[in-house]
């Protein structure tokens, strides 16, 4: 039985971002997943999570709305990449500016693509400028609340993988603006959609046929 290549690709996008939700939880919820001091023993996650310090209260308060607004540009990421399945496809025999000439033949996808690329592009604008505050009120809140070493560890390496994403994504969002095409966000080595997808000129096609017997 042969599959689908755009299923592959659907469940391909469905498993790095369950990976990577886990990845951002950690790495924007700061105040509560970084080992801190609470006297004699280091904080659980109840006690990071109850703590009524006014700063704290306020980093964690800031922590959520990060978080929050990187499941609403994950959301924009997702609706983009579902797009670019549904009608775009990949063809290694061409080069991957190869797009631009061919999608201006549909007025209709090259608006649709050029809206959700700019949505995309400034939703990670956004983010990335609160995520900025968020490290910097939880480092504040660690100066205070310092344990060990793995307090600087753990801020250290859940933090880097949220930077990483983010200039990987604004990498991707930056040159499908620019350059005008649809850079993949989740594909291996950040492909680039080339061509239309042959499920949706099969459809088209079949549409012609039906409207002009």
């Amino acid at each position: 039985m042969k599959v689908d290549g755009d299923l592959i690709q659907r469940i391909k996008v469905c498993g790095i971002f369950f990976l990577q939700s886990y990845k951002i939880l950690t790495g924007t919820m700061l105040s509560v997943f970084v080992p801190q001091s609470c006297g004699d023993h280091v904080c659980t996650l109840t006690e990071n999570i109850n703590n009524e310090d006014f700063y704290h209260r306020s980093a964690l308060g800031m922590n959520s709305l990060t978080m929050l607004l990187f499941f609403g540009y994950y959301l924009i990421e997702l609706r983009r990449e579902e797009w670019s399945i549904k009608y775009l496809d990949i063809d290694n025999n061409k080069p991957d500016n190869s797009l631009k000439a061919i999608i201006i033949t549909e007025p209709k996808l090259d608006k649709q693509m050029d809206r959700l690329n700019k949505y995309y592009y400034n939703a990670l604008l956004i983010t990335g400028f609160f995520y900025f505050v968020n490290v910097l009120m939880t480092i504040k809140l660690l100066k205070d609340k310092y344990h060990s070493s793995s307090t600087i560890s753990c801020f250290m390496s859940f933090s880097l993988l949220v930077m990483m994403k983010l200039y990987n994504s604004f990498s991707t969002a930056r040159q499908s603006v620019k350059n005008d095409k649809m850079m993949s966000a989740y594909m291996s080595e950040f492909v680039s959609y080339n061509v239309l997808d042959a499920d949706y000129l099969e459809k088209k096609g079949n549409k012609l046929i039906v409207n002009n017997p």
